[in-house]
């Protein structure tokens, strides 16, 4: 099969995962890519308008290249990117909350190129404009390597929660129940976090943004939180494999959210609230908590920091619900679009 991937950017290839931290979307495009060639396709990227290049083995021409027909023409999140690309069958794949669909500059060219819509879940294509006359097909996304290898059981470590996602998320919010409700009453206790504008290149915008709240972590050291720069996967998977729970209020704008996926995968119990995806990435009461207000999100974290017992069953429980799918069968989805 013939089948052509287009992005805004960047050009990445499945090794930049490794060396560098990088958000969801960037990490997806770049795995099912790289599914594709392993399972035989005959794939091009395209992106940008610099010259073309092999990266990781995988092929990149700019975005206004020409070409023959596709058996599959997959844009990434833009249906403007269809007008600079060859026939085939087209197929949108979205990442954000749908609403910014109905705009005209993105609703004009998708009711052009008429693609078949790909949303990551039920909360997902919820988001999508009721106007629009499409039916979204919900393929969800695989995680990355090391989280696709679930580990072995592991005793419960000592009380440290982890936070590991954009801080302008609900992080200012985590950081109030931290200090109000959670360190007073277990003053052993650690919050690790992992935040900041390295996760999304460098956005200077978001590091504008997320400076007050990254400030105010910064000085509650002496309530037990602890700040770090993002980390790649491979090594962020050590330190959550080290962590007790993950704590993370969740946000209207999370369409899968990997940060849980990727925690549950490595049978880290996570404390949620019933915000976007989050809690479909979670097990209520059996992998982790749905808290429904502050005081049940406290209390949940709480027995799971101190409580050894409930944190080995969720901890098991994790484990044996395992990372979902791989990328082979995300790409088999994709495929069957053609």
């Amino acid at each position: 099969m013939r089948i052509l991937m287009a992005t805004e950017g960047p050009r990445l290839g499945p090794g930049d995962l490794a060396a560098r931290p990088l958000g969801g979307v960037e990490t997806a495009f770049a795995l099912l890519a790289q599914a594709f060639v392993r399972r035989g396709h005959d794939l091009e990227l395209r992106a940008g308008d610099g010259p073309p290049e092999t990266r990781d083995g995988l092929r990149w021409a700019p975005l206004a290249t020409g070409g023959a027909a596709c058996d599959l023409v997959l844009a990434n999140r833009l249906p403007r990117l269809f007008r600079a690309l060859p026939a085939g069958r087209r197929v949108l794949w979205l990442h954000n909350p749908g609403g910014y669909l109905r705009k005209p500059r993105h609703l004009l060219p998708l009711l052009a190129a008429w693609p078949r819509l790909v949303t990551l879940g039920p909360s997902h294509s919820a988001s999508l404009p009721r106007i629009l006359p499409f039916r979204p097909i919900e393929i969800p996304l695989a995680l990355a390597p090391p989280f696709d290898a679930p580990p072995a059981p592991r005793p419960a470590p000592p009380p440290v929660a982890v936070f590991a996602s954009n801080p302008l998320r609900g992080l200012d919010w985590l950081l109030d129940v931290w200090a109000r409700r959670i360190r007073p009453l277990l003053p052993s206790a650690e919050l690790h976090l992992y935040a900041g504008a390295a996760t999304y290149g460098g956005d200077a915008r978001l590091a504008t943004r997320a400076a007050p709240v990254l400030a105010r972590a910064a000085s509650l050291a002496a309530q037990g939180v602890r700040l770090f720069d993002p980390l790649p996967r491979p090594l962020l998977a050590a330190r959550l494999g080290a962590a007790r729970v993950m704590l993370y209020r969740g946000d209207p704008g999370e369409t899968f959210c990997l940060a849980v996926a990727e925690a549950q995968a490595l049978g880290l119990p996570a404390v949620v609230t019933p915000l976007g995806s989050v809690p479909e990435r979670v097990a209520d009461g059996v992998t982790g908590v749905v808290a429904q207000d502050d005081g049940a999100f406290a209390e949940a974290a709480l027995r799971l920091l101190s409580d050894r017992l409930a944190w080995d069953a969720m901890h098991r429980a994790a484990l044996a619900r395992g990372p979902g799918p791989t990328w082979d069968a995300v790409a088999a989805c994709f495929e069957a679009l053609a």
